[in-house]
């Protein structure tokens, strides 16, 4: 069992590219492995982790304000072109569904299709 070291506190992160706060549950988290970076939708990849919004909107916004190498400590620039394909087709899946993505909805989904989420104690 865990224990949260601000009991009572609900966790936020912030978006790179609005600089907003929200819940983790409601941004992408992202990693960087050999200079690319890679969309975590699961949370689990190992390593510095950056969170955005999985819309085209914040993520323009971050490409715009050179937020990746400054959100994971990095020098120079990083490729974001797996990033930028990930998003354009969650919004384009999520425009025939008529909503926007959040990480939220792909947990659902994963739920209705019988994947199981893995719990920690």
């Amino acid at each position: 069992m865990t224990t949260d070291a601000r009991p009572g506190k609900a966790r936020e992160r912030t978006c790179i590219g609005c600089r907003k706060r929200s819940s983790p549950i409601d941004l992408l988290r992202m990693t960087v492995s050999g200079g690319l970076v890679l969309p975590d939708p699961d949370r689990r990849a190992p390593g510095r982790g950056a969170h955005l919004h999985p819309v085209a909107e914040c993520f323009d916004l971050a490409v715009r304000r050179k937020a990746f190498p400054r959100a994971f400590k990095v020098p120079g620039p990083l490729d974001v072109t797996g990033l930028q394909e990930y998003i354009a087709q969650r919004d384009r899946e999520s425009s025939a569904e008529g909503s926007h993505p959040t990480a939220r909805d792909t947990s659902r989904d994963d739920m209705k299709a019988g994947h199981r989420l893995m719990t920690t104690r």
